[in-house]
């Protein structure tokens, strides 16, 4: 799985982590939270897919990543929303794999999924689901307006 940084341009995964712990290691006092995020926007033969991952410390900046990817279904609006999050989860695992070797820092990282609905609009009849979908899996599930790195992040990318 192929991801971009602004800063560092294509990378996989496995970089995608070194980057991350790397960049934990400069400033190892702070604070730091990983999330993963996932957006899609629907297009006539296709709908786009986008997950970032945001290293965020806390504070005082971040840097983020994201994997961009096209796929040719069509589903409902909800079908569509529990498979951003099932993309979400596949990326926190693995990173959370990752990170199993770096305990003197990820025992205290905190992991968000943040997801694309909120009370407001047609995706509030599924926030109890989706979100039971993220908790159940062990990470913290984050909804608009503070789900940052699906509403924003993620979003940006997929036009």
């Amino acid at each position: 799985m192929e991801f971009i940084s602004p800063t560092d341009g294509s990378m996989h995964l496995e970089q995608v982590y070194q980057t991350i712990v790397k960049f934990i290691k400069e400033e190892s006092e702070n604070q730091y939270r990983l999330i993963v995020g996932t957006d899609s926007q629907a297009g006539i033969e296709d709908i786009m897919f986008v997950t970032a991952i945001v290293i965020y410390r806390v504070g005082r900046g971040g840097r983020f990543f994201y994997h961009k990817k096209a796929e040719k279904i069509h589903t409902s609006m909800k079908q569509r929303i529990f498979y951003e999050v099932s993309k979400s989860l596949e990326v926190a695992s693995k990173l959370t794999g990752f990170l199993a070797d770096e305990r003197e820092f990820s025992e205290n990282l905190k992991v968000e999924i943040h997801v694309d609905v909120g009370e407001k609009g047609p995706t509030n009849a599924i926030i109890k689901e989706v979100v039971g979908m993220v908790v159940g899996s062990g990470y913290e599930a984050m909804i608009k307006p503070d789900s940052y790195a699906a509403s924003t992040v993620a979003d940006k990318y997929t036009k």
